[in-house]
């Protein structure tokens, strides 16, 4: 449920995505886009199998960032020169656990975060260093997009 190959569905039809500049950035958005939080990982040369029908995208770039492949630097739709032993895929792994981050240097800046009181160094309430002192961030508006820039900048993926 959490990786495979990746198909796309354009103009009424599903196809594949060729793994040309098919790296773990572009994985990054495609697990962010099917709402999988796992680490994101790119396979290539068919690994999940070859697809069938049209080869929809070529030449994806994304810089990671993106919340959907659509916003990726690519190919035109159907502009590819590939063949399906080059169909792209996807891991979105929910069991790989990533190293924590190091902890942020002492001197303390204007906008810095932190976690606290989770049950490891990965979870917790968002603290907000401001004006010489550390508060909360109230939930209001909070979203899992808020979810990931908080962990991006404490350098989790």
């Amino acid at each position: 449920s959490f990786e495979g190959r990746v198909e796309v569905y354009h103009d009424g039809k599903w196809g594949t995505i060729c793994d040309d500049q098919w790296d773990d950035r572009d994985a990054e958005v495609v697990c962010r886009q099917l709402g999988l939080s796992g680490t994101p990982k790119a396979l290539s040369w068919a690994h999940y199998g070859q697809g069938s029908g049209p080869i929809l995208l070529d030449e994806v770039q994304c810089s990671g960032n993106e919340l959907s492949l659509d916003q990726c630097k690519k190919s035109d739709w159907g502009q590819q020169n590939c063949d399906h032993i080059e169909d792209a895929g996807v891991s979105c792994d929910p069991f790989t656990v990533l190293p924590f981050p190091s902890p942020p240097s002492p001197t303390l800046a204007e906008g810095m975060l932190r976690l606290a009181g989770g049950r490891s160094p990965s979870e917790g309430r968002v603290e907000v260093y401001y004006n010489g002192d550390w508060g909360t961030v109230c939930d209001d508006g909070w979203t899992d997009l808020g979810a990931q820039v908080v962990c991006r900048q404490l350098g989790f993926r």
